[in-house]
């Protein structure tokens, strides 16, 4: 470790959030040295599902043919009461808007150990387990980080300590965050606190078992989940009752116990289980000077929508071409101030609708239960809102309120495209960036040479999407692309590296007008940072 050596970024935290943000800003180019305090990956399962959207951000990392292995798509997410009639179904088993089902249900353990190949495989990229966080502190130029080794051996090992510098730092070190803590970064607590057991198991070969495949038991008795955690896996999870204390469920005789009416020791093996505390917190503020919160360390979540993992990677996400662009001189620090301005609303709502779902299931008292059941079953409660968006930050906005205009935040759609009569995916053919995609006339046809220049400086990808690929387009094999714009009302969309839409214009005059607005929101310094740019991109090219 070269004590005098300072990185573009230290991530202090190797969980599949830092290993994300590693991988991408690895391949960028950048020197990445990453810190954890585990000498080796935790063995054991914790998430086991994500959405479309971050297995779209997986297959753009290249890894879609290792997922395939340690995961499976998911099928219809089901709600019911004690007597198993349904009062929720949220098909998770559907086509989403990014090419393929909306959910997946995958096994942690196999997920970090692909990662972790990727990872230790940049040769800029430096892994650090069996580290811990002493202190932290920044200037003007960079920040330190000051670490000890974990390692329990010998005296000399056990007491060895480090400095680290760093132009940037991100925490990504869970709930209990070093980092936050050391930047006095205060928790908001969001009300929300059950103790939930959680169960892990491995079916025996050739054992069937009779449970719905995935499922919400909202039994006022026990409230159940029933889960799979990728092939050849099973979970279940079990609510505390309020007579009960957590050591009531610790012993592995109340796990079969509670286990018995699907499962018994003959047609299972117990993986692990362990009694956690769903919470709901969300830290003040993601941005501490040049330190940055992601994942955990940044927000708590019930896991009744399964997006904890799935928000912590789209903070890695975000967080990846921000500091993309500042590196290469293209955007300055301030691009910065916008990263909580957009992921902390979104999660907010994340969040809320998790507590709110939490407030469904987790009912104990059996009146209470009989009166929710009736208003599901009659059809009272409405169904739940949609995935929110961005709301604020880089998004086109109303200048006069502020608020995001037409599909400005809105997740970007995906699908197969035909290029050089070649059938793809859009994002194989095209890769990561700022697209700007379009049908009917070329909108830049007339475009002044300054708009021309800001287009080349942040590389946009024009690309003119047809129904039957006349010359100069692509063909829009999925239809996805011609149905969400007419439905829009527009001509084209100018969307970010993280799939999200900037925003979008009705006619080719709109858009030197959102050139500009995009050029204020992004912080843009004059020229282009063109040396570091052209030194960075052939890794760039990769992610």
């Amino acid at each position: 470790m070269n004590e005098n050596k300072i990185h573009d970024v230290a991530i202090v935290g190797y969980g599949p959030v830092g290993q994300t943000l590693a991988i991408l800003l690895g391949k960028m180019g950048y020197s990445v040295a990453v810190y954890e305090r585990w000498q080796s990956l935790y063995p054991l399962p914790r998430a086991v599902f994500h959405d479309h959207e971050i297995r779209r951000v997986f297959r753009m990392m290249g890894l879609e043919e290792e997922l395939q292995e340690i995961s499976q798509p998911s099928a219809c997410y089901q709600w019911f009461n004690a007597d198993w009639k349904v009062l929720v179904e949220i098909d998770w088993s559907a086509e989403s808007i990014s090419d393929g089902p909306f959910g997946y249900l995958f096994n942690q353990p196999g997920l970090e150990a692909i990662l972790d190949r990727r990872a230790k495989a940049i040769a800029n990229v430096e892994v650090h387990q069996g580290w811990e966080v002493l202190g932290l502190s920044q200037d003007a130029q960079g920040c330190e980080l000051r670490m000890q080794r974990t390692q329990r051996g010998d005296a000399a090992q056990a007491t060895e300590q480090r400095s680290v510098r760093a132009r940037y730092v991100i925490g990504a070190d869970g709930a209990n965050s070093a980092v936050r803590r050391e930047c006095g970064i205060d928790w908001q607590d969001l009300g929300f606190q059950e103790d939930w057991l959680v169960v892990d198991l491995q079916p025996k070969p050739g054992v069937e078992l009779d449970v719905p495949d995935i499922g919400q038991w909202c039994n006022p008795a026990r409230p159940t989940t029933m889960v799979p955690g990728g092939p050849g896996y099973r979970r279940w999870e079990f609510m505390r009752l309020p007579h009960e204390s957590i050591e009531d469920l610790q012993s592995t005789e109340k796990v079969w116990e509670l286990l018995a009416p699907w499962v018994t020791p003959d047609t299972a093996s117990l993986v692990r289980h362990a009694v956690y505390q769903f919470r709901s917190r969300i830290a003040q503020t993601w941005r501490h000077g040049r330190v940055l919160l992601a994942g955990d360390a940044a927000h708590l979540m019930p896991p009744f929508m399964g997006q904890g993992m799935c928000s912590g990677i789209r903070d890695a996400w975000n967080l990846s071409w921000r500091l993309d662009l500042i590196f290469r001189g293209i955007c300055s620090e301030q691009l910065l101030d916008s990263y909580t301005l957009e992921r902390k609303p979104q999660i907010r709502a994340v969040i809320d609708a998790s507590v709110e779902m939490g407030k469904v299931v987790c009912v104990a008292d059996p009146q209470k239960a009989a009166e929710r059941d009736a208003a599901f079953l009659s059809g009272q409660v409405p169904p739940l809102p949609p995935f929110p968006g961005l709301v604020d930050g880089v998004v086109h906005k109303d200048e006069r309120n502020g608020r995001a205009l037409g599909p400005a935040g809105c997740l970007g759609v995906h699908g197969e495209i035909e290029r050089d009569e070649r059938r793809q995916r859009y994002d194989d053919a095209f890769g990561r960036g700022f697209h700007l995609l379009s049908i009917g006339d070329d909108p830049l046809a007339g475009l002044d040479e300054a708009h021309k220049a800001l287009l080349e400086q942040l590389e946009v990808k024009a690309v003119r999407l047809s129904e039957d690929g006349a010359p100069g387009t692509c063909r829009d094999l999925s239809g996805k692309y011609h149905q969400f714009l007419r439905a829009a009302g527009l001509q084209a969309v100018l969307v970010r590296p993280d799939f999200y839409i900037y925003g979008g214009i009705g006619h080719a005059s709109e858009l030197p007008q959102l050139l500009d607005a995009l050029r204020r929101d992004l912080a843009l310094q004059p020229g282009q940072g063109g040396a570091l740019r052209e030194a960075r991109r052939p890794l760039a090219a990769q992610v």
